[in-house]
C-alpha cells in the first residue's frame, strides 16, 4: 500500500515523458541547412569526437577507457535525453521519499501539467544553447551528446574556421568523458550527493507530499542550482530557496565545487591541446569567450541570467583558473591528484584558493 501510494506521489510531481514531449514541440529546429550540409556536419562531428580522445589523453595524462556511444543529435534530441536523465536522476529519491496520501486525478493531472509544461519550457530555451554534453546520468548509459544545430549556429555567428571549431567542442566533451572513465567512483558519488540532497528536502513526513511539490514544481531551477549556482544575487532563485540547514547548504557548496572543477578542467584541456591539433585554437577560444561575455541580445542575457546560465560561465573561469592555479605549483601530475577520492576534490574555498587545495593535499 505505501509502495502504490509513493508512486501516485510521483506521478503526481512530474511526467518525464510530457517534459520530453513539450520540450520537443517548443524548441525551434536551428538555422537552415541543406540536407548535404547536414549529413557533412554529422560526419564531421562523428569523425572530430574519434579524435579528440588521444590529445585529451595525452594532454591531461589520464589513464581512461572508452566510456558509451557518441550521439549527435539535434536540439529536440538532446531536450528528450535530459528529460529521461533528469527521471533517473530524481525518480529513485521520490520512490523511497515518506508516503503522502495522493492528490485527487484533478489535482494530480493539473499539477503534472504544469510542471511539465514549465519543465519543458526551459528544456527547450537551453537546448538551443548547448553544443555538446557528456551525460552520465541517462538509463541507457553514458553518451556524449553533440548538439549539430547549435555547434552549426555558433561557427557561423563566430566566423571560425568549421573543422577547427567542431574538433574544439569535442575536444571540451571528450575530456568530460575521459574524466568519468578514469575515475570510476566519481559519476556514482556526485549521483548519490544529489539524491541525498534532494531527497533530504522531501524528507519531512509531516509535509513530503508539498514539500516534495514545492522542489520538483520547479524542477528547471532546481537542477540549475545544483548544477550552476550562482553569486550572492543568485542564489535568491531554485534550489537555494529551499535550502534550511547550514549542512544543506554545505552540500551544494561541496557539489557546485566539483562541477567547477569538471568543466573548468575541461576548459583548460581543450584550450592547452594546442595549434598543432587545432590550428586557430587561439582565435577560437577569444572569439567564443566574447560570445560568452555577451549572449545574442539583452534579452538572451536576461533569461540566461534567470536559468543561472550566466553562473555557468562564472563557474567555468573559477574552475579553470583552479586547476592552472594547481598545475603551476605541482604540475599536472600532482594536479591529478585531484581525482584519487572523494576527500581530494576541492572544497568551494578552495576553488578560488589553488594554493589551499595543493598545501591540503600535498601536505
Amino acid at each position: 500500500m505505501a509502495a502504490d501510494r509513493r508512486e501516485a506521489t510521483r506521478q503526481h510531481l512530474v511526467d518525464w515523458d510530457a517534459v520530453a514531449d513539450v520540450a520537443a514541440r517548443l524548441v525551434p529546429a536551428g538555422p537552415p541547412m541543406t540536407r548535404d550540409e547536414v549529413d557533412d556536419l554529422v560526419a564531421d562531428l562523428r569523425s572530430s569526437a574519434g579524435r579528440a580522445r588521444e590529445p585529451v589523453v595525452s594532454t591531461a595524462r589520464l589513464a581512461a577507457v572508452p566510456g558509451g556511444a557518441t550521439l549527435v543529435v539535434d536540439r529536440a534530441g538532446w531536450a528528450r535525453a535530459n528529460a529521461a536523465s533528469f527521471g533517473a536522476l530524481l525518480d529513485p529519491v521520490l520512490a523511497t521519499s515518506p508516503a503522502a496520501p495522493p492528490p485527487g486525478p484533478a489535482a494530480a493531472a493539473a499539477g503534472r501539467a504544469l510542471t511539465a509544461a514549465e519543465t519543458g519550457a526551459v528544456l527547450a530555451f537551453v537546448a538551443t544553447k548547448v553544443l555538446g554534453q557528456y551525460d552520465v546520468l541517462h538509463p541507457d548509459g553514458r553518451r556524449l551528446l553533440l548538439v549539430a544545430p547549435n555547434i552549426a549556429r555558433t561557427e557561423r555567428q563566430l566566423g571560425v574556421d568549421p573543422s577547427d571549431f567542431r574538433l574544439w567542442v569535442c575536444l571540451h566533451e571528450e575530456t568530460h568523458r575521459v574524466q568519468f572513465s578514469a575515475t570510476p567512483w566519481l559519476a556514482p558519488w556526485f549521483t548519490t550527493r544529489v539524491r541525498e540532497l534532494v531527497g533530504d528536502l522531501v524528507a519531512e513526513p509531516a509535509t513530503a507530499l508539498a514539500r516534495a511539490a514545492e522542489v520538483l514544481s520547479d524542477l528547471p531551477t532546481v537542477v540549475r542550482a545544483v548544477f550552476a549556482p550562482g553569486d550572492d544575487r543568485e542564489r535568491q532563485l531554485g534550489l537555494l530557496d529551499l535550502v534550511q540547514t547550514p549542512d544543506q547548504r554545505a552540500r551544494v557548496d561541496e557539489l557546485t565545487a566539483v562541477m567547477s572543477l569538471l568543466e573548468g578542467h575541461a576548459d583548460v584541456v581543450m584550450d592547452e591541446v594546442g595549434p598543432a591539433v587545432v590550428p586557430s585554437v587561439a582565435e577560437i577560444r577569444r572569439r567564443f569567450s566574447r560570445r560568452r561575455r555577451t549572449g545574442d541580445g539583452p534579452v538572451d542575457r536576461a533569461v540566461r541570467r534567470a536559468l543561472g546560465l550566466e553562473a555557468k560561465a562564472r563557474q567555468y573561469r573559477a574552475g579553470a583558473a583552479f586547476v592552472r592555479g594547481v598545475v603551476s605549483e605541482v604540475g599536472i601530475d600532482g594536479f591529478n591528484a585531484v581525482w584519487t577520492e572523494p576527500r581530494t576534490l576541492p572544497s568551494a574555498a578552495e576553488i578560488s584558493d589553488p594554493a589551499s587545495w595543493v598545501r591540503r593535499v600535498h601536505a
